[in-house]
């Protein structure tokens, strides 16, 4: 049925763009197939009439008539001398302006497709530099590409199944559905999400939506989804605000906005995380480091994804937390 649909919008926008006068409704009715089999199709199954067809065509004509303008198609509408309505598409009129690019803007283009080399979007990606290209894009020495070869490039990395449909119902602004295993949580649960927003940040993708079972804005971690992202049917219930912070939110979450620190140990030869974002490291003996480390909201249920590798030694809040988290996934 969509492809059905499609290719007869295609035709009539052809038929439109194609003619160098109006043309009537009854022109376009017998030009275009589809229209034709849905016009003998209705006045078959309502003969006794004879005007099923006529109502049949003239109700799928302005639908796809709005649908054309919705999609940008501007459509004229002209009456004849003798009163007769007719309808066009100027090209003059539906034509885009000439592309011009300077040499950073092209660059940018260019460093923009390499970033998503490993995602699906790859293809359209290329495609679409292509056709710039074409068009008379600037292809001169790129500023961005001075590394020989072999260096390192941009890449934002997309190996998470959840992307695409996210990213899919953060455009189309579709709410969804799907499984999600928290970091102190032995089983993942339901969460009915509202999404926003996408980011990369730090190797991992987070989205930002409105968790409707919570009534709050949440960030979620791709990495942390299981099994199928499903789209749900009706509108937001909660505004989408003009500016989504998921950086600084899952910077604020992970403690990167910490004021205080906190003291651990950890297991030699472990948490290479935690010992990157040391700010003091020295060794026990027995195979345990002590480390200084920046503390934050949501210190706890990182430290949790470490399991007995850690031990927290200060503040006795921390530790609390932590225990009470362990507990939760002890319990299941």
């Amino acid at each position: 049925m969509a492809i059905a649909k499609a290719e007869r919008l295609m035709n009539l926008a052809l038929c439109l763009l194609g003619t160098r006068r109006p043309l009537t409704k009854r022109e376009l009715r017998e030009s275009i197939e589809a229209y034709i089999e849905a016009a003998a199709a209705a006045s078959a199954a309502n003969s006794a009439s004879g005007s099923g067809g006529d109502e049949a065509f003239n109700r799928m004509f302005e639908r796809d008539k709005d649908d054309l303008r919705e999609l940008g198609l501007i459509i004229e509408t002209v009456e004849s001398v003798d009163g007769e309505i007719g309808y066009l598409a100027r090209r003059d009129s539906n034509r885009l302006p000439p592309i011009t690019l300077d040499a950073e803007e092209a660059a940018a283009l260019g460093l923009a497709a390499k970033v998503w080399q490993q995602a699906r979007l790859a293809g359209a990606a290329s495609g679409a530099l292509q056709k710039l290209r074409a068009a008379g894009m600037p292809v001169a020495e790129d500023p961005y590409d001075t590394q020989p070869a072999g260096a390192l490039e941009p890449r934002i990395p997309v190996h998470e199944a959840a992307f695409e449909p996210l990213m899919l119902a953060c455009r189309d602004r579709r709410p969804v559905m799907f499984d999600y295993r928290k970091s102190n949580a032995a089983r993942p649960e339901q969460r009915h999400v509202e999404p926003w927003a996408l980011e990369c940040w730090r190797g991992h993708w987070y989205l930002a939506g409105w968790d409707r079972e919570r009534t709050a804005e949440r960030v979620f971690r791709l990495s942390r989804i299981t099994g199928k992202v499903r789209l749900r049917a009706g509108a937001y219930a909660a505004e989408v605000p003009d500016h989504v912070t998921v950086r600084e939110t899952v910077e604020r979450w992970s403690g990167e906005t910490a004021t205080r620190t906190a003291r651990i140990k950890l297991r030699s030869g472990h948490g290479y995380p935690l010992r990157a974002r040391a700010l003091h490291t020295h060794p026990l003996g027995d195979g345990w480091d002590e480390l200084e480390v920046p503390y934050g909201h949501g210190l706890d249920a990182w430290l949790v994804e470490f399991g007995p590798d850690v031990v927290v030694l200060a503040p006795d809040e921390l530790r609390a937390d932590v225990i009470d988290r362990l507990r939760a996934v002890a319990k299941g």
